[in-house]
């Protein structure tokens, strides 16, 4: 049974006039992209703007997509710069609770029942920067390569992000410390995201020339 047209062969066929290729190529991807959102703004709100202006984005800028990155590395440049923009409107605004919200994940669905939500409360203490590297690399699987790619940085940059945050968020998880908060089944937080302690780093993200 055939897997279904390509990423690119989507984008090739929406510009070719199929009306309903671009949205095929929005579904096949935006649980991801949500996650990434919200794990990035720490704030489902925020998230869900930020992953409306990125599509919106990406369908003005397709035709201008020079496809030396992959079709997905597009998209999570996109989202990723879009919620870096509104983390920096919202600069003076605390993150707000991830409590009951779904945030599905690109590692393997097992890794599900491992997911603690004093993690994602943790992410939030991370810098911007940090923090989108940590998500890319450590919570969605992508090598350091390709999330250099999507945040246009060295790969060099992109592992002394995940260094530095891997090493703040383990202080921050320590056993006892306030920050952490509770952890599932200790407290009335709902297990409902996919990140691990050792799961948990941004730039600019968006080819759109």
């Amino acid at each position: 049974m055939s897997a279904g047209p390509s990423d690119a062969g989507l984008l090739d066929a929406h510009l070719a006039g199929d009306p309903d290729a671009f949205g095929e190529l929005v579904r096949r991807h935006r649980d991801v992209l949500w996650a990434v959102a919200l794990r990035t703004t720490g704030n489902p709100s925020d998230a869900e703007d930020a992953l409306q202006e990125a599509l919106v984005s990406a369908l003005r800028s397709v035709e201008r997509f020079e496809r030396r990155s992959a079709v997905r590395t597009w998209l999570y440049r996109i989202v990723v710069n879009a919620s870096l923009d509104r983390l920096r409107r919202n600069a003076a605004r605390p993150a707000g609770s991830l409590e009951g919200v779904d945030v599905p994940s690109g590692v393997d669905e097992a890794d599900r029942t491992t997911t603690r939500m004093d993690v994602l409360q943790a992410l939030q203490t991370l810098s911007p920067g940090q923090r989108a590297a940590v998500v890319l690399v450590h919570i969605e699987g992508m090598s350091v390569a390709e999330a250099a790619d999507v945040l246009q940085l060295p790969e060099g940059t992109v592992k002394s992000r995940c260094s530095r945050a891997r090493a703040q968020l383990a202080q921050v998880l320590a056993p006892g410390n306030p920050a952490a908060g509770p952890r599932v089944g200790e407290g009335d937080a709902p297990a409902t995201a996919a990140a691990r302690p050792d799961d948990v780093t941004t730039g600019r993200a968006g080819e759109t020339r």
